[in-house]
C-alpha cells in the first residue's frame, strides 16, 4: 500500500479475538486512527483474515457504541431505559453495592454472574476473571451458553475418554471427519488447516444438511435431517464391526470393550464377584485362551496381549452368589448398532444407503482419522446421545491421541486464574438445574437462563435478586424462554457490560461501556489448530486507545473486586501483578512478550498415545464405552438413538433449523455498514419445490411460523437442502417485527435432559408468503444498533 506524505503510519501485530479461531493480524494506524487490519502470514493462524475481523474500522468507531456508563432512571418495564451518563466511580459504587445487598439478604447464592461466549465473541480476554469474581464472591451461579455452544466438544467427551475432543492433528491426518462443523464460517484457520492437508491428499466427509463451506468440495458430504445424527453414528459403528475394520489392539487393551456386563442389571462385574475380598477396581474380562473370567488391572493396559481377551460372545461366570450370564461391552454395543442397517439408517437420515457405506469404507480405508464437531450436533434435545455416538465411532479407529487423529497438543503452562478451585462443594450444590442435571454444565457452575429466570420469578429452588453480566444478548442468542420479561422485571439489580445497546441491555439498571479487543491488550496462550500455534503465546497489543470512557471487561472485574473487598484474591488489585502471575509458571513476563508483539514461541514437545502411560482420565483409565457413571445417573450406558424432541404436526410440516455464516456472529455486528451491505436483511433458505408449492419465490419476503410465533425474512431458495427442512437465521433485532430471529419462534422448554442444550437446530415450522408490504423493511447499509438512545447527562 502507498504511504501518503504527512501521515504517521504505524503496523501493530496482534490477533482477532472476536472468535475462537484468533487469526494473527496487522493493524494499520495512520495519525493514530485505525484504518485497516490484515492477515499476517507469519503468525501460525494468519493465513486469511474473515470479513467480520476486516471491519475492525467500523467497530472501533460505530457511532453506536455505548461511551460512558449510564443509569436507567425510568421504571422496569419501560421501553425507554432514559439512560443517565454517570461516572465511573459513581456506577461501580452502585454496582458494587447493590451486589453486596443481594448477597447480605439471601446469601450468595442470589447474585448470579452472567458472561458472553469465548468462542464468538472478544469476551476471551476476560473470561478467567469474571469466572474468577464470581467464585471470589461465593455465587454458585454463572449463565454461560456453553450448553448450547463448547460443552459437547469440551467437556461431554470426558465421559468416553476423559476429556474434550482435543484437536485434529490435520498435518498427519489421512481422513477428516467434519460433523456438523463449518470452519469456513466459525474457524478460519481450521479451515486453512484443512486446505492444506487436502492438498497433500487426505480425505474430507462433511456431515450436515446444508452444502455449506467445505462440504461443496469434500470427498463425501452427508446431509442428514437435523437432529439424526446419533442414527447416522451408529449405522457407521454398525458397518465397521460388520467388516471387521476396527482396531482391535486399541479396543482389547485400553478401553473397556472386553468387559463383562451382567445380562441381569447391566453392571459391570469385578473381580469382587469372583471371590470375597476380590478387588472391585479390577474389572472382569474373559480370557480365550483359558476359556474363563480374567480379572484385569484396575488401570489399563488390560492384558500383555490383546489376543488373550475376548470382545464377544456371551459367558456363564461361577460366583459366590451362583451364576451370572454375562457378555462384553463390546459384544452389547455391536447388538445395539446391528439395529442400524444401512437401510434403516436412510429412513431416519435421509441420507442414502450407499452413501452410508461409502462413508464407512472411506474411514477405514484412509486411517488415521480426524474428527471435529460442533454446535451442528450439540444444539438438539438429544444432544448427549448424539455426542456419546459419535465419540463410540471414533474409539473404534483407534486414532485417538495418535498421529493424524485427534490430539492434545502440549499447552502453554500459563496459571489458570478462573479460581475454580475456590468452589465449596456445599456451594456448588445450590447452582441451579445441578439437581436435574449433574452431568451437565451445571457441575462447573453453568447455568441456563431457563433456570435463573424461574429462580427470579418463581423462587425456585431460592430467589435471584441480583446479575451482572458480561456481554450476553440471551434474549437473541437463546430460545423462546419462559418468564424472560417478568424475570427481568422483577430483578432487584441487572447490570451488563456491552459494546452497544443489545435488546438485553435496554432491560438493565446499569450499562457499562466496554472496548473493543481492538482498544486493549489480551492474553492468548496457545492457538490451538496445530502444534506449533499451541505453542505461542502473544499479547496482544491495544492498537488504538479505548474511545471515550469506555474500558475491558478485564479492568471492571478488578475495579469490583477491589470495592467488594476482593483485592487479595486479585493480586491487590493491580492487572499487572494478575497478568505476571499468569505467565510466570510459563517463564514468561507481560515486559517480555510486549517486547516481542507477534509472539514467542515456547520449546514444547507433543506426546502422542499419551494414554499408554497413564490410561485415560476417566475413573478406570480406559476408553469406556460403556459409561458407569451415566448408568448410576439412571442413564442409557451406551449410545442410543433418540429422536430429537417436538416432532412436526400436520400444521407444521417443516422441520426449522439455524446455521451460522461468514457475515455475522450471534447477534453482534450488524450496525457495521461493510458487513450489512453484504447481508442487509436476515434470510430464510428453503428448497425450490417446498417454495413452489407455498407460491414463494427467490427473494420474496416470507414468513417462518411456529406454534410460538412468526418471524420474516428473504426467502433464498437453495437446491441441496432437503425440502424438509428451512434454514433461517437469528440475532437481527434490527426490525420492529422481529424479522430475522429464529430462536424466539423455538420453545425454550425443549432441551436436552443432559446437558440442557436446547433445541436450536430442530423445531416444527410452516412457511408463507409474507404480507406485500412489510415496512421498515428496506435494506439500511447503516444497519443502526436497534434506534438512538435517549442519554441524558448527569
Amino acid at each position: 500500500m502507498s504511504e501518503v506524505p504527512g501521515v504517521s503510519v504505524e503496523l501493530r501485530r496482534g490477533y482477532c479475538a472476536l472468535c475462537v479461531s484468533r487469526c494473527g493480524c496487522v493493524g494499520r494506524i495512520e495519525d493514530g486512527v485505525l484504518t485497516r487490519v490484515d492477515p499476517d502470514p507469519d503468525h501460525p493462524t494468519g493465513q486469511a483474515l474473515c470479513i467480520k475481523a476486516r471491519s475492525a474500522p467500523e467497530s472501533v468507531y460505530a457511532p453506536e457504541r455505548i461511551l460512558r456508563p449510564l443509569r436507567r432512571t425510568r421504571p422496569k418495564g419501560d421501553p425507554e431505559p432514559g439512560w443517565q451518563a454517570i461516572s465511573w466511580d459513581a456506577a461501580l459504587d452502585l454496582m458494587a453495592g447493590k451486589m453486596r445487598a443481594a448477597m447480605a439478604a439471601r446469601g450468595p447464592q442470589a447474585l448470579a454472574f452472567g458472561v458472553a461466549t469465548p468462542s464468538g465473541t472478544a469476551l476471551a480476554d476476560g473470561f478467567a476473571w469474571v469466572h474468577r469474581l464470581a467464585h471470589a464472591c461465593a455465587s454458585p451461579n454463572l449463565v454461560f451458553a456453553t450448553e448450547n455452544c463448547n460443552w459437547h466438544k469440551d467437556f461431554a467427551p470426558a465421559y468416553t475418554w476423559g476429556a474434550g475432543i482435543g484437536m485434529p492433528d490435520y498435518e498427519n491426518t489421512g481422513c477428516i471427519l467434519l460433523w456438523g462443523f463449518n470452519p469456513a464460517a466459525t474457524w478460519l484457520s481450521q479451515a486453512a488447516a484443512i486446505k492444506r492437508a487436502r492438498q497433500r491428499g487426505a480425505r474430507l466427509i462433511v456431515v450436515d444438511p446444508r452444502r455449506a463451506g467445505l462440504a461443496a468440495s469434500a470427498d463425501l458430504w452427508l446431509r442428514p435431517r437435523p437432529g439424526s445424527d446419533a442414527a447416522l453414528a451408529l449405522g457407521l459403528v454398525h458397518a465397521l464391526i460388520a467388516a471387521g475394520r476396527f482396531d482391535r489392539e486399541f479396543l482389547a487393551l485400553w478401553s473397556d470393550a472386553p468387559f463383562l456386563v451382567a445380562e441381569a442389571d447391566g453392571r459391570l462385574l469385578t473381580e469382587a464377584d469372583l471371590r470375597p475380598g476380590g478387588n472391585a477396581a479390577r474389572p472382569l474380562a474373559w480370557d480365550a485362551a483359558a476359556a474363563a473370567p480374567v480379572a484385569c488391572p484396575a488401570r489399563p493396559a488390560n492384558a500383555e496381549a490383546a489376543g488373550r481377551l475376548a470382545l464377544t460372545g456371551r459367558f456363564r461366570v461361577a460366583t459366590p452368589a451362583g451364576p451370572v450370564d454375562c457378555r462384553t461391552v463390546f459384544d452389547r454395543l455391536a447388538e445395539r448398532c446391528a439395529a442400524w442397517p444401512a437401510a434403516r439408517v436412510e429412513a431416519a437420515t435421509g441420507i442414502p444407503a450407499d452413501q452410508v457405506v461409502r462413508a464407512a469404507g472411506l474411514i477405514a480405508a484412509s486411517l488415521p482419522l480426524s474428527l471435529f464437531t460442533w454446535t451442528g450436533t450439540c444444539q438438539h434435545s438429544n444432544a448427549s446421545q448424539t455426542g456419546r455416538a459419535i465419540a463410540v465411532l471414533y474409539g473404534l479407529t483407534g486414532c485417538l491421541d495418535a498421529p493424524g487423529g485427534n490430539v492434545w497438543f502440549a499447552k502453554p503452562p500459563v496459571a489458570d486464574v478462573a479460581g475454580f478451585d475456590w468452589v465449596d462443594p456445599a456451594i456448588r450444590r445450590l447452582t441451579l438445574g445441578l439437581a436435574e442435571r449433574p452431568h451437565g454444565p451445571p457441575q462447573k457452575g453453568w447455568i441456563t437462563t431457563r433456570d435463573l429466570f424461574r429462580a427470579i420469578v418463581e423462587e425456585d429452588p431460592y430467589p435471584v435478586r441480583a446479575l451482572v453480566s458480561f456481554g450476553g444478548n440471551f434474549l437473541l442468542s437463546k430460545p423462546n424462554t419462559r418468564l424472560t420479561d417478568e424475570a427481568l422485571r422483577k430483578l432487584d439489580f441487572f447490570a451488563i457490560a456491552e459494546l452497544v445497546e443489545t435488546p438485553t441491555a435496554r432491560h438493565a439498571d446499569l450499562l457499562l461501556p466496554v472496548c473493543t479487543a481492538w482498544e486493549r491488550e489480551g492474553l492468548q496462550a496457545g492457538f490451538q489448530v496445530d502444534a506449533a500455534a499451541e505453542a505461542r503465546v502473544q499479547l496482544r497489543p491495544a492498537f488504538v486507545p479505548p474511545r471515550g470512557e469506555s474500558r475491558s471487561d478485564t479492568w471492571i472485574v478488578f475495579e469490583l473486586a477491589k470495592r467488594l473487598g476482593l483485592a487479595d484474591r486479585f493480586y491487590g488489585g493491580d492487572p499487572e501483578a494478575a497478568l505476571a502471575a499468569s505467565l510466570a509458571p510459563a517463564g514468561l513476563s507481560p515486559e517480555a512478550l510486549r517486547a516481542a508483539p507477534g509472539g514467542i514461541d515456547l520449546a514444547l514437545a507433543t506426546r502422542y498415545r499419551k494414554y499408554r502411560d497413564h490410561g485415560f482420565a476417566t475413573p478406570g483409565g480406559r476408553f469406556e464405552f460403556h459409561s458407569a457413571r451415566l448408568a448410576a445417573a439412571g442413564l442409557d450406558p451406551l449410545p442410543e438413538a433418540v429422536s430429537p424432541g417436538c416432532p412436526p404436526d400436520p400444521r407444521h410440516p417443516l422441520v426449522l433449523t439455524t446455521a451460522k455464516w461468514p457475515q455475522y456472529c450471534h447477534s453482534q455486528q450488524r450496525h457495521l455498514p461493510s458487513l450489512r451491505r453484504r447481508m442487509p436483511e436476515p434470510l430464510v433458505e428453503l428448497h425450490p419445490d417446498t417454495a413452489a408449492q407455498r407460491g414463494i419465490r427467490d427473494g420474496d419476503w416470507i414468513e417462518v411460523v411456529t406454534r410460538l410465533g412468526a418471524m420474516r425474512a428473504r426467502a433464498r431458495l437453495d437446491p441441496h437442502l432437503d425440502p424438509a427442512v428451512v434454514c433461517a437465521q437469528y440475532g437481527w433485532w434490527q426490525y420492529p417485527d422481529g424479522a430475522g430471529d429464529a430462536n424466539r419462534l423455538i420453545d425454550g422448554e425443549c432441551f436436552d435432559p443432559v446437558a440442557g442444550s436446547n433445541s436450536l437446530r430442530h423445531f416444527p415450522c410452516e412457511v408463507r408468503p409474507a404480507p406485500a408490504a412489510v415496512p421498515g423493511h428496506a435494506a439500511d447499509a447503516g444497519g443502526g444498533a436497534g434506534g438512538a438512545m435517549n442519554v441524558a447527562d448527569s
